[in-house]
């Protein structure tokens, strides 16, 4: 309260007698002002009696009563109705016994104007100045102040003017930069088309002449061939009239040339008939190739601007850093003038285009009389690619011989060889050095390694304490295998210990983990924290590097190569990444994935995951939306409403590829699987 009735504030304009050149410049308006704001001294304290006993503010409106005290009018009269006394000393009081307090609420204006005049601008004091009535402007003193009001307008104008200006030229120079080097982009991008078009033109040329040469090699040898077979005929039969009586030399002759012209005749028809026949199975052929290269003309048009981001950025970064073009010539095959880029982003193209659609080969159905739930957790190949397995809900490793399944048809095939466990499955991997071994992770946390041969388990890791989601053996180092769990923990096992080996401790639930392929010293965690850690074993004080991109949970992680991770989420996209240089590389859109585990699955050149909407998706690693996709028969959707279970709410919950191949295993939540192709 006491800060509220100090005194003036220095900044209020005030005569200063050791400035007399300022009081000649101060008019009189202002002068009186200054004056009638110094009458209080500036550390005068206010007296307690100014403030309203009631609200315990400035009194506003001041009322004195018969008493002697003061108050404001409106909390006075509120205060009467209720009570009819004297807040202060309890006397008898009525409205009438009110009495208006001209003294005390002139001072109160003055304190007021005090408190005003300490934040007030100085256009503010100037028409508070203008609208005090006695003090007298003449009309000089007015015209000097427009005046000079109107310089001070014309100053502010013309700078308000030069900084617009100046805003205005940094954006010209901005921009001109900017399309400076966007031209100077252009221009290079321009550059590397006009020289990858005299490339291509050279070597397609080069491939005609090729081509028209090995057609006259292939001309040339046909008709040495239709030649030589009547004349060795011919000779055979002069020799034989030679050898004759030599009365039927004349005959002989005769005969032999009249074959001959007739020789000659089926020999030329026969010739003319086997060149329409070549002719014709050319043209069909022709029409074919020509049907196929239409085909794949439209797949370039219908991603033509992902197709353009990827050979710019490949003849850029090539020409960037020279470095990666060293070691890109070694896995790119070179032809002589082509760029090392080029031949990269034909690669790329010649594998997007070379497929259009998923082809069924073959399908199984997981019935089981006693168990209703048939959702497949996890499918994977084996060693050599002969064998799968699948786990899930029905607490049962299944595995199946792929060359039986794909030649014999039958509606119900039946598993090669099964183990039953306590608990639901969630993950299962295959050892890729000891064919028979295979791990599994289950919903009670436990990881055991199975032999499927002998269908008995070889070890048995407790030490989760909630659900295993995932387990991973390692593809260089066949004894170590990791797992991580709903209780935060990533652990590393060794198959010749009983114990964990490692034990990583974080701070969300682990849905994945995957061993590096080209290190067991490598793991990449998937994280309900959206986030990727990779780790390196020898030192896990703190990931080598944490990749953040996803919105949502990260349910899969698996790795391309040595340097490319491939991550799925919850929130409808995959992501690519460098695990090298610790990039992004690219996101992937078009399937649907919000709640369930739909599977991922990659290989050298294309991802796969499933979808919530009972499909299929492939992506081409350098294209960024799907290849081709397959949703699974609307029969299974009319036997899940049979069951009633809701044909809508099944989805894709497992996917794998095939070593090196264009061959893919797909499940859903319903228990069908289906052997799918890429087919053109």
């Amino acid at each position: 309260m006491e800060e509220i009735s100090t005194g003036t504030d220095p900044r209020v304009p005030a005569v200063k007698p050791d400035k007399p050149s300022h009081i000649e410049e101060v008019p009189p308006l202002f002068e009186a002002t200054a004056i009638a704001s110094a009458a209080v001294p500036e550390d005068a304290v206010v007296d307690k009696d100014l403030l309203c006993p009631i609200c315990m503010q400035i009194i506003k409106d001041a009322f004195l009563t018969s008493c002697g005290h003061s108050f404001c009018y409106m909390c006075i009269i509120t205060h009467l109705r209720n009570k009819s006394d004297c807040p202060c000393c309890s006397q008898f009081l009525t409205n009438n016994q009110l009495f208006p307090n001209f003294l005390l609420d002139k001072l109160l204006k003055k304190t007021s104007a005090r408190q005003l005049s300490k934040t007030a601008s100085p256009v503010e004091l100037f028409r508070q100045a203008l609208q005090q009535q006695g003090y007298g402007v003449t009309i000089k003193e007015l015209d000097n102040l427009l005046s000079l009001l109107a310089e001070k307008k014309r100053k502010m104008e013309q700078e308000e003017s030069e900084r617009n200006m100046q805003i205005l030229l940094d954006f010209l120079h901005c921009l001109r930069k900017q399309k400076v080097d966007e031209l100077t982009e252009v221009q290079s991008d321009l550059q590397f088309i006009k020289e990858d078009i005299n490339s291509v033109e050279k070597h397609r040329m080069d491939l005609y002449r090729a081509r028209d040469r090995y057609s006259v090699k292939l001309r040339m040898l046909g008709d040495d061939s239709s030649t030589r077979k009547p004349w060795s005929s011919s000779t055979d039969k002069n020799s034989s009239g030679i050898v004759s009586s030599s009365l039927n030399i004349r005959g002989m002759a005769a005969g032999n040339l009249q074959n001959k012209k007739i020789d000659g005749k089926t020999q030329l028809s026969g010739h003319c008939s086997q060149r329409k026949d070549s002719l014709s199975g050319a043209d069909s052929e022709a029409f074919n190739q020509s049907g196929l290269s239409v085909a794949r003309k439209k797949r370039v048009h219908a991603q033509f601007n992902d197709l353009q981001e990827c050979y710019l950025q490949k003849r850029r970064q090539l020409a960037n850093q020279p470095h990666i073009k060293q070691e890109s010539d070694k896995n790119v095959i070179h032809r002589e003038g082509y760029n090392v880029g080029l031949a990269d982003f034909q690669s790329v193209l010649s594998t997007f285009t070379q497929y259009s659609r998923l082809r069924v080969i073959a399908e199984v159905r997981l019935g089981d009389l006693f168990h209703s739930a048939n959702i497949v957790s996890s499918i994977e190949f084996d060693r050599d690619d002969e064998l799968f397995a699948t786990a899930g809900v029905s607490r049962r490793i299944k595995v199946f011989d792929l060359s039986m399944v794909l030649n014999e048809p039958a509606d119900v095939h039946c598993p090669v060889e099964e183990m039953s466990t306590r608990s639901k499955l969630s993950c299962l991997s295959w050892n890729k050095h000891w064919k028979n071994h295979i791990a599994s992770s289950d919903y009670e946390g436990i990881v055991t390694v199975w032999d499927v041969k002998t269908r008995q388990s070889l070890m048995e890791y407790e030490e989760h304490e909630k659900r295993a989601w995932s387990v991973d053996f390692s593809r260089t180092d066949p004894s170590m295998l990791v797992s991580g769990s709903d209780d935060c923990k990533v652990k590393v096992w060794c198959t010749k210990q009983e114990a964990s080996v490692l034990n990583i401790d974080m701070k969300a639930n682990i849905c994945c983990v995957k061993y590096n392929p080209g290190s067991s010293n490598y793991i990449a965690v998937g994280s309900a924290d959206h986030h990727i850690h990779y780790y390196d074993l020898r030192n896990i004080s703190s990931p080598l590097h944490v990749f953040s991109g996803h919105k949502k949970a990260v349910s899969y992680v698996k790795f391309l190569s040595e340097t490319e991770l491939a991550s799925a989420s919850t929130d409808s996209t995959l992501r690519l990444w460098d695990v090298k240089e610790n990039l992004p590389l690219r996101t992937f859109k078009g399937h649907t994935n919000e709640k369930n585990f739909v599977g991922l699955t990659v290989n050298r050149e294309y991802i796969a995951c499933g979808s919530e909407t009972n499909e299929v998706y492939v992506y081409h690693k350098e294209i960024s939306k799907p290849v081709t996709w397959h949703r699974f028969g609307a029969q299974e959707m009319e036997d899940a409403d049979e069951e009633g279970g809701g044909g809508g709410s099944h989805f894709i919950s497992a996917v794998c590829w095939k070593s090196d191949s264009p061959t893919m295993l797909t499940a859903n939540s319903q228990g069908t699987i289906k052997v799918l192709v890429l087919a053109a």
